[in-house]
């Protein structure tokens, strides 16, 4: 349990100190962002990575790179906010838990509501990124009214 408080609070503190380094535009100046300096760093979200573009994921509005490990199927959780969300590499999947989920290649394009239980895939033998733009901070939550069996990672 202590371990865990920590690590909890370690994770808080590197989001924070990440987010800070591309959040700060306020006088709407020009912002360039090429992919070499996307910072990554531990979500806290089991194995996905996330890098800010704008805003900061753990309270407020965002848009946020991440980076789900190949092969991944989340368990069935929902988000507090929607989101918009666009395939930048891999192929990836979202969709409600048992129904028939549609393949999204690189450039494809998916919005989640908020509230809503689903479960997010990374079908692609590498890893996949994602672009999300969402009006409020990034939860992840557990779907409760889901008893769909899934695995957290596949290798």
């Amino acid at each position: 349990m202590k371990i865990t408080k920590i690590k909890l609070l370690m994770t808080a503190a590197i989001v924070t100190v990440s987010m800070v380094t591309f959040a700060d535009n306020e006088d709407n100046s020009l912002v360039n962002l090429p992919v070499t300096k996307l910072k990554y760093f531990e979500s806290g979200f089991g194995p996905l990575q996330a890098a800010p573009a704008y805003g900061n994921l753990a309270n407020g509005a965002h848009g946020t790179f991440i980076k789900l490990p190949a092969g991944f199927i989340s368990p069935a959780h929902i988000h507090s906010e929607d989101y918009h969300a666009v395939v930048i590499s891999g192929v990836v999947a979202n969709g409600v838990p048992g129904s028939k989920m549609e393949e999204l290649p690189v450039g494809s394009y998916y919005f989640q509501k908020g509230g809503e239980g689903h479960i997010s895939k990374c079908l692609s033998a590498n890893e996949c990124v994602l672009f999300l733009s969402q009006p409020g901070k990034f939860d992840y939550l557990p779907d409760t009214q889901t008893h769909t069996h899934t695995r957290t990672h596949q290798k």
